[in-house]
């Protein structure tokens, strides 16, 4: 289980380009479920597939993930 202080901000970055799921996964070469997995904050991705969401939506890494202070 992801760590319960992770946010981010994936899905609605994702909204703003009018992307879908399937088409974000495509353009990071994953698969629709790890998109989903890590939107909902079970799954933390790794800092290569960070930087390459952040690529394609067009935002830094810190915009898509924070850390939530306690």
């Amino acid at each position: 289980m992801a760590e319960k202080n992770m946010v981010n901000t994936l899905k609605v970055q994702r909204a703003k380009k009018n992307l879908t799921q399937e088409q974000l996964a495509e353009l990071v070469q994953v698969t629709r479920k790890t998109i989903n997995t890590v939107e909902n904050g079970i799954y933390i991705p790794s800092t290569y597939l960070a930087l390459k969401l952040a690529g394609v939506l067009g935002v830094t890494v810190e915009e898509l993930f924070q850390i939530r202070e306690a």
